[in-house]
């Protein structure tokens, strides 16, 4: 690959993040092109690293944007194109095959995009996943229904997180949910519901080498508080905790199956209430949503955005990456819609509160101690109060058809 001083990178996104990214590629002496959408246009991008702002409508719409991006092209190299959310990992998997650039290309970004060919994947290396189906073949479904017992749960296989999730009792459910779902059933996957205890890991890996590790455990499942409402909450787990020293272990197993030699992964898991186990549920090739990079911030002194644009500059100009040196603090974090339309959290202010979360109708914090205990204190603490200073919950979700 030709070393480049100056390379020309590409973000890609249709929602409003990855401040951090854009900025370190300008300060590692990058040209960065920011491709959004037109609803955007007015968010607080770091404009002063930004070159080139492109604003489109509909950023997943092909061929549209393949036109415009091969456009852009005429008049300006581009070197690399990251996508910085979730919903644009398959377009920019496009958009490198069509340009012919490095990074991931289409069948490589199902394994961590498409939850059907994710779960395949890791289960014919050997690693444990819930009882899964395509959403296919009906005679096959029926099979499953048959040895495998409800509840269920009918996931979205290219939605992100809990979104569009349905936990699914019976049979007789199962296939009034698939009648509405008519032709889109396919884009969904079946597999048994599970109750335990969920955690997420986040991992830095060069060269095929995981080189960063972050784990944590959430206090509700995501899937819950998305369906019943309730406090998001997510804590790290100490280094020596044996769910940490297991869960970096089948991360490894998971990354090293999906092929992952480069980037920055988010993935969940759960361990059973039932038998004990420990669950693969998902993985995605981006950093965490919903402010768990902050998390990670606080407790570790890694930025995911940052060191993720590093690993890409140091890669285009073949270069050796290397990881900062991580600060060992614990962390937690707290957030959730909010009754109030800018919540009033002056109430919350011991000195381990470190990042306060400033988003309309939402409260947040994270709290960051060396003391793992007192953390555990502090977001018990916090979360009564917040229950009744802030909590809001959204409209339940839909319900199956009758």
């Amino acid at each position: 690959m030709t070393v480049m001083n100056s390379p020309t990178i590409l973000c890609l996104t249709s929602y409003f993040k990855g401040e951090a990214f854009i900025r370190e590629a300008k300060q590692q002496g990058c040209t960065v092109i920011l491709l959004t959408e037109d609803k955007l246009r007015d968010d607080p991008w770091p404009r002063e690293s930004i070159d080139q702002v492109f604003l489109m409508p509909n950023l997943s719409k092909l061929p549209d944007v393949v036109y415009a991006v091969s456009y852009l092209c005429r008049g300006r190299a581009i070197d690399v194109i990251v996508p910085l959310d979730e919903y644009d990992v398959e377009m920019a998997a496009v958009l490198r095959e069509h340009l012919r650039l490095p990074g991931m290309g289409m069948t490589h970004t199902k394994w961590f995009r498409d939850k059907l060919a994710m779960r395949i994947r890791a289960h014919e290396a050997g690693i444990t996943v819930p009882p899964f189906t395509p959403v296919l073949n009906y005679d096959a479904l029926r099979e499953y229904m048959s040895r495998v017992p409800p509840p269920w749960v009918l996931k979205p296989r290219l939605e992100a997180g809990a979104m569009g999730i349905k936990k699914v009792h019976s049979d007789e459910e199962l296939w009034r949910w698939l009648d509405a779902l008519g032709d889109e059933q396919s884009l969904r996957v079946l597999e048994q519901y599970i109750p335990g205890a969920v955690y997420h890991v986040d991992s830095i890996i060069s060269d095929g080498e995981i080189l960063f590790t972050s784990a944590q455990k959430y206090g509700q499942p995501p899937m819950n508080v998305a369906h019943d409402g309730g406090v998001f909450v997510t804590q790290t787990l100490a280094d020596d905790d044996p769910d940490a020293i297991a869960l970096r272990d089948m991360n490894a197993q998971v990354i090293a199956a999906l092929k992952m030699e480069h980037g920055v992964t988010h993935a969940e898991f759960i361990r059973a209430h039932a038998d004990g186990r420990l669950y693969f549920l998902e993985i995605a090739a981006r950093v965490g949503g919903a402010h768990i990079s902050d998390l990670i911030e606080a407790a570790t002194g890694i930025n995911l955005w940052a060191e993720w644009a590093k690993l890409e500059i140091t890669r285009l100009r073949g270069e050796k990456y290397t990881l900062p040196v991580i600060a060992r603090k614990h962390a937690g974090l707290m957030v959730s819609l909010a009754r109030q339309e800018w919540p009033d959290m002056s109430g919350y202010h011991d000195p381990e509160v470190v990042w306060r979360l400033h988003k309309r109708q939402h409260a947040g914090l994270i709290v960051a101690a060396l003391e793992k205990a007192r953390v555990d204190a502090l977001i018990s603490a916090y979360h009564e109060r917040w229950l009744h200073d802030f909590l809001a919950v959204a409209a339940p979700l839909d319900k199956p058809p009758h």
